[in-house]
């Protein structure tokens, strides 16, 4: 069992509805040690890949991403999840549905901040069903950039969304894929 594993048995808590509740050390309260740890271990995985630069989406993937790109010498762009007065010229946009919060919304990126040259790691908190990696994967195809790969802390493997990002032919790397979790006994099992 991976550190990512002990600390999902330690401190998740599994919810009616398949929710695994993380935000003591992943999404609300972060732990960046935990983080380090886990940029190491992506480092590993795309060693000899190609990557220039990291895209996340607001907000959970935003702290997971920074530290993971230190272990890449990466800057991170973020997908926005509202314009705002700060965003200006062109963007590039997708429809994410947010299997968590029940809603669509739409994601922007500047343009400025990709182009066709970019070679591209998306790193984030959770993959469920996969839109908002579509997502992210439809403005990396705006841009005319490449994906490098896929990082992902938590994968639910009960869900289809590993299955469909695999099958559109990217390299996928989950550092815990939990095949089954049960909301009355808590248990969580991991994929070997």
């Amino acid at each position: 069992m991976n550190c990512l594993e002990e600390r999902i048995v330690k401190d998740g808590v599994v919810k009616e509805g398949n929710i695994l509740k993380v935000d003591s050390f992943l999404n609300h309260q972060l732990d960046v040690e935990l983080f380090d740890e886990m940029g190491k271990e992506w480092a590993r995985r795309f060693e000899g890949v190609e990557i220039n630069k990291i895209l996340t989406i607001e907000a959970s993937g935003i702290g997971i991403a920074c530290v993971a790109a230190r272990h890449f010498n990466a800057p991170v762009v973020f997908a926005k999840k509202s314009h705002s007065i700060n965003l200006d010229g062109e963007m590039y946009t997708a429809e994410v549905e947010s299997f968590t919060h029940k809603n669509k919304n739409m994601v922007i990126v500047s343009k400025k901040f990709l182009n066709e040259n970019d070679k591209i790691l998306i790193i984030d908190d959770f993959l469920a069903n996969g839109c908002a990696l579509q997502g992210l994967i439809s403005i990396i195809n705006q841009a005319g950039a490449t994906v490098s790969g896929i990082g992902i802390a938590i994968e639910k493997g009960f869900q289809n969304g590993g299955q469909i990002i695999r099958n559109m032919g990217y390299r996928l790397e989950s550092l815990a894929i939990v095949d089954e979790m049960d909301a009355k006994s808590g248990n969580i099992i991991f994929r070997k």
